[in-house]
């Protein structure tokens, strides 16, 4: 079993695909996608990703709560440009996740938007609006009727935490993962990867790799997540 977590509208073929959006649990309902597109709640993208999500199978799991799969069931887990949307109590939430499912020894590999890469650019530029407009992690206010139902029924869309390679390692291992490794685009140490795109979004990413490593301690917090799932 591999799966990728948050795929939104690139799921990888020959695995099992999963996403949080509004649009993934309408998808199944053509009509109600077609009225909350009149509400503008979905934009012309999200009605085109709802054809995707029925085509490619994406199922809906938020991935900070609860992966339905379980315990020590799961080979490999991929996400992309998914964690940095995520608070800091919610990113932990989401690892403690992967981790109880993943198999001991099962790898977990994310791509998230390299901080670094960004203030290098400022350094270079010295433009500091365009450091914060790259962050994501600021937008306007919604206005009017239909833009305010989008942000109460989509929620947040923006970056809630930004991390470099080393960052993001720190919080693998600290989340019980053993062997953290900043990996090169196009190269992984996941066996057989199939149609998992591992340059995805090469030019603002960096890839973290980790295994799933039971010690007594990491024993301990996953029976007490699945306890917490009764």
């Amino acid at each position: 079993m591999r799966i990728n977590i948050g795929c939104g509208a690139t799921p990888t073929d020959g695995w099992t695909n999963l996403d949080n959006s509004l649009t993934v649990r309408v998808a199944r309902w053509p009509v109600l996608v077609r009225l909350l597109s009149k509400a503008k709640v979905l934009d012309e993208q999200s009605c085109e990703f709802a054809e995707v999500a029925i085509k490619g199978n994406i199922r809906y799991a938020n991935a900070s709560q609860h992966i339905p799969y379980a315990d020590n069931s799961v080979e490999v887990i991929y996400s992309s440009h998914m964690i940095e949307h995520l608070d800091r109590s919610e990113a932990k939430a989401f690892l403690l996740e992967a981790r109880r499912i993943l198999r001991p020894g099962g790898r977990i590999r994310l791509a998230v938007p390299d901080l670094a890469l960004l203030v290098q650019e400022y350094l270079e530029t010295g433009d500091a609006d365009q450091l914060i407009d790259r962050t994501h992690m600021s937008h306007g206010r919604p206005r009017g009727f239909s833009s305010r139902l989008k942000a109460t029924i989509v929620g947040p869309r923006r970056h809630l935490w930004m991390y470099d390679g080393p960052s993001l390692s720190k919080l693998l291992v600290n989340s019980g993962f053993a062997d953290a490794r900043i990996m090169p685009a196009g190269v992984t140490s996941i066996e057989n990867p199939g149609g998992l795109d591992l340059a995805e979004r090469s030019r603002e990413s960096v890839y973290v790799e980790a295994v799933c490593s039971f010690g007594e301690d990491a024993g301990n917090d996953v029976a007490e997540r699945s306890r917490q799932r009764v």
